[in-house]
């Protein structure tokens, strides 16, 4: 891109969340770990450093050389970040006679372009436990709040600002005006990022990435995976070959459902059946990181047969999006910690004898299905719920058997369908069942059971870095639970899962 919003990522929690607000105002944003910052490149416009958990004032924290930065673009620092200026110029930074996390009010006492249209006395978030003090000669204080003296300040003759609190988070109500008098006002960005500039470059990268070679595309039904093999096709075209398998964990009917998808949409495309080969890979298996890593590795296997049959295959080709990254690794090699490895991230094998090549790995769900749109998916696939790799394999507690699988098909298209019919499907994010690990007692026909327990899921996200569990009717779900427990042969107990992430996550494993 012409024109780059650099981040600069101190182990925030909310650094993902910079990268999209500033991709929300249509400005190319690119995330890099303190620890591998080595200078600005031509194209990049304007810096925001993160904010993160570390005390400036420990000698272990993390730091940059910043005069690599400073009076050569642009420069916003949040929380931790904004610490390391004050620290870096000469103020004072201590730990809060008491930590600071939530809503304040912040109360303007200088004018700034930053702050321009914004109204005083605004709501905005805090998170920190250190605080600045005070600032030296030629720093000018921008904003307080009740508790933080110096909530905002910049730096007189060059165009660097700090901020205690976060604009990014949704809480602080005029943080995208904040951002936006940043990139526009002060970076001077023209906010050309847009899906279709995203198609064009993804597409010119991939074709010079690629050259003559052969991709072999692994294709799940889903937004994801449809998405990254159009933009492929549409880049080495006939040198792509789609397979989509049947990896014995996949809702009911799903194999033939996908396959009938994909026809008539240009691509060339072939099923593999290899649900025993999987089912056998997973007997007796519990940790649920195990059977993702498992899960991974299998398909690798599959896939690298199907290479060598094709002969000349040389890429594999992944539907792999950010959350996927930032839950299983570090995508940008930065502080963050492992929540679970996705079966195509973190739970690839070491060696391979395919190279990866992932179109989406940068972005977020909502974005993938901008992007769908601008290429012309039917809309069938892009409103499609989010599927997990692993499938039901990581839905179903404990070992993956082939009766559990069959049991919680039933249960899992009963729940589907119904919220199709009720008109429901289209106001959740992601819903599936997920069959526990427990038995429960029951009664039926005047005789005790000893039957499962299953639990559906019905959760409302944006992107799944977050998610809150929807509030079914109850005449829906107890309908829904009724059809489980009287047409499903071995459960006899249904739950609806209440909790939100975080501090859960979606998927139970």
């Amino acid at each position: 891109m012409k024109e780059v919003l650099l981040i600069i990522d101190f182990g925030s929690q909310y650094t993902q969340l910079i990268a999209r607000r500033v991709r929300e105002l249509n400005v190319c944003s690119q995330i890099v770990p303190f620890n591998k910052f080595k200078g600005l490149e031509d194209n990049v416009k304007g810096v925001i450093l993160s904010g993160g958990p570390a005390s400036v004032n420990d000698l272990t924290s993390p730091n940059i050389d910043l005069s690599l930065i400073r009076k050569k673009v642009p420069l916003l620092s949040l929380c931790y970040g904004a610490q390391l200026i004050a620290k870096n110029v000469g103020g004072k930074v201590s730990v809060s006679s008491f930590r600071e996390y939530g809503r304040s009010n912040l109360k303007i006492v200088s004018k700034s372009v930053i702050f321009s249209g914004l109204k005083d006395n605004s709501q905005v978030w805090m998170s920190h436990a250190d605080t600045i003090l005070d600032l030296p000669i030629g720093c000018q204080i921008l904003a307080s709040t009740d508790d933080v003296k110096i909530a905002a300040f910049s730096i007189e003759n060059e165009k660097t600002f700090g901020f205690q609190f976060h604009p990014e988070v949704y809480h602080t109500t005029y943080g995208k005006d904040m951002l936006f008098n940043f990139l526009v006002n002060i970076c001077f960005f023209n906010q050309n990022w847009t899906s279709e500039s995203f198609i064009d470059l993804t597409i010119s990268n991939l074709k010079s990435k690629i050259k003559e070679d052969k991709v072999l595309m692994a294709l799940s039904g889903g937004v994801d995976s449809t998405v990254a093999a159009f933009l492929l096709h549409k880049a080495i075209g006939s040198n792509l070959y789609c397979v989509f398998v049947d990896n014995g964990l996949l809702r009911k009917d799903e194999y033939l459902k996908v396959l009938s998808i994909y026809k008539n949409m240009g691509l060339n495309i072939e099923g593999i059946d290899n649900a025993s080969q999987f089912l056998k890979e997973l007997k007796g298996v519990i940790d649920p990181e195990k059977k993702r890593k498992i899960i991974g590795k299998t398909f690798i296997e599959v896939f690298e047969v199907f290479a060598k049959k094709m002969k000349g295959i040389s890429w594999l080709g992944q539907g792999t999006i950010y959350p996927d990254v930032i839950e299983s690794v570090s995508g940008t090699g930065g502080p963050s910690e492992t929540i679970k490895s996705h079966h195509n991230v973190g739970g690839l094998p070491e060696k391979m004898n395919l190279k990866i090549v992932e179109p989406l790995k940068n972005l977020f769900k909502d974005e993938v299905r901008r992007v769908g749109k601008a290429l012309g998916i039917k809309e069938s696939i892009l409103k499609r719920h989010p599927f997990p790799g692993p499938g039901l394999g990581i839905r179903i507690m404990g070992e993956v058997t082939l009766e559990k699988v069959l049991i919680l098909q039933e249960v899992d298209n009963i729940f589907i369908e119904a919220l199709k019919q009720e008109n429901l499907y289209d106001s959740v994010w992601q819903a599936g069942a997920v069959l526990l690990s427990d038995n429960s007692v029951g009664v039926m026909g005047d005789g005790r059971t000893y039957e499962r327990v299953v639990a559906l899921r019905a959760v409302q996200s944006t992107d799944g870095m977050t998610a809150d569990w929807v509030h079914l009717p109850y005449d829906f779900l107890s309908k829904v639970s009724n059809d489980i427990i009287n047409k499903v042969k071995g459960v006899n107990r249904v739950v609806y899962d209440i909790s939100s992430k975080p501090p859960a996550t979606i998927e139970w494993e």
